[in-house]
């Protein structure tokens, strides 16, 4: 029926009910069980909320849960957290989850900022005080419009298309589709439309429109069919680099729950995507086939391939909604550490993995070395300068071969980014054992 109203499938939690209402004044660490627990809560699914691994939502719930002394426990998941807090007394559990998933990396700053100055001022909160605080959080949605993201993908997957071997053209047309399927993507996101519709129709769209700007430019300036390769560059805004990266750490951490359920969505959304993008090739007759070749002296390449990775990282930031200056940063540490990469693939003839290991370590050095300086939780700078490096072209050319009953071909596709995926996060994980002694231990 017209107008009617669709029911929540997951009920809100009214948050302030856990507080005591006569005692206003009274200090967080004098609050009962319950009112503590529930800080400790909601500070942990509003940080799961924001796309951090297992390993930094249950540090942060064990800081604040040490301030209030008491103790925490907790099974941490990709949209789900189990927990119990014991005061000596008496313990109290509690399961909450998310309606969605994403990447915030404003919000998780916020948090971390709330976290780190809770033990000076939060605990000298009460209660309702601090549910306030975190209320304001969580009202400050994303820093930028649809349209603004839709700009920031059309930049990364025309970096992208650059690193990837294409030319003016193939940048080109994959700066208008990628903007106008991020758009759409972030319209339907916006009025919470499920994941798969999400998917389907931005790299439907994407896909389109690339190859609509192409077969205009082909009748009225006599464009060769052959830059129709870039096609696959107009989608890869929808590679989930976040998740696949954090599904890692969190392996390393032996976080397994959240390990696993992180790596199964990053793979979900890459299977919808790429079976979106190979059906829409076979509609619109693109092929993967090769890029154009492109001649520039040893300076030059290295030279573009610095600005390319720069404007990709930057993008992919801000899609990940970080502050301009947190965006930057982190696209500069990308600039170095992804260059540094290719050209250890070209000149020193690296293998592509080892390539991606060292360059995800350099950037996960680079950026433990500056995090002091800049002001921002680590992960919301490693992550995004080696989002670039995912093999998206990789993984869709071995789901398209697949299609195509090709299998030794697709086998060897699937290999190649598989090896890389893998490297990836090790570079991150192993740059963090060299430079934060917390993360070298298991206790």
């Amino acid at each position: 029926m017209r107008g009617e109203t669709i029911r929540k499938n997951h009920m809100d939690i009214l948050w302030h009910e856990y507080t005591d209402q006569n005692g206003e004044n009274k200090p967080v660490t004098e609050a009962s069980l319950t009112e503590k627990a529930s800080i400790i809560g909601r500070v942990g699914i509003m940080l799961l909320s924001c796309g951090t691994g297992a390993w930094r939502v249950r540090s942060s719930m064990n800081a604040l849960a040490e301030v209030m002394g008491i103790t925490c426990t907790a099974d941490i998941g990709l949209m789900s957290i189990e927990y119990t807090c014991f005061d000596g007394e008496e313990g109290f559990t509690q399961s909450l989850c998310l309606t969605n998933t994403g990447v915030n990396t404003s919000k998780l700053n916020r948090l971390e900022n709330f976290i780190r100055d809770f033990e000076v001022e939060g605990k000298h909160m009460s209660g309702e005080q601090l549910h306030s605080f975190l209320d304001n959080i969580e009202k400050i949605h994303g820093l930028y419009s649809p349209i603004a993201l839709g700009f920031a993908a059309a930049l990364a997957c025309g970096g992208f298309t650059f690193l990837l071997g294409g030319g003016p053209i193939e940048m080109l047309c994959a700066f208008i589709g990628a903007g106008i399927g991020n758009f759409i993507r972030c319209k339907l996101s916006k009025h919470h439309f499920t994941l798969f519709l999400c998917i389907v129709s931005s790299v439907s769209a994407a896909c389109l429109v690339y190859a609509g700007v192409l077969k205009i430019a082909e009748l009225l300036l006599g464009i060769s069919i052959q830059h129709e390769a870039g096609y696959i560059c107009a989608m890869l805004f929808i590679i989930p680099g976040f998740p696949f990266i954090t599904s890692g750490i969190d392996l390393a951490k032996l976080d397994m729950r959240s390990g696993i359920e992180r790596l199964n969505y990053a793979l979900i959304i890459i299977l919808v995507a790429t079976m979106t993008a190979w059906i829409m090739a076979l509609l619109l007759h693109l092929q993967p086939v090769d890029f154009m070749k492109i001649s520039l002296p040893i300076w030059g390449w290295i030279l573009f391939r610095i600005l390319a990775s720069f404007c990709g990282v930057f993008g992919f930031s801000i899609m990940f909604n970080s502050p301009v200056r947190l965006a930057e940063v982190a696209a500069a540490i990308g600039a170095i550490a992804n260059t540094l990469r290719l050209e250890l693939v070209d000149i020193a003839k690296f293998p592509p993995a080892a390539a991606a290991f060292i360059g995800a370590l350099t950037a996960g050095i680079l950026a433990s070395l500056i995090k002091n300086k800049v002001g921002y939780p680590r992960i919301s700078v490693t992550v995004p300068s080696i989002v670039i490096m995912v093999p998206g072209l990789y993984l869709y050319k071995g789901f398209y071969n697949l299609g195509m009953m090709s299998l030794a071909v697709s086998a060897s596709w699937f290999a190649s980014a598989i090896l890389i995926i893998a490297a990836l996060p090790l570079g991150l994980i192993f740059a963090r054992i060299l430079t934060d002694k917390t993360f070298r231990y298991c206790t």
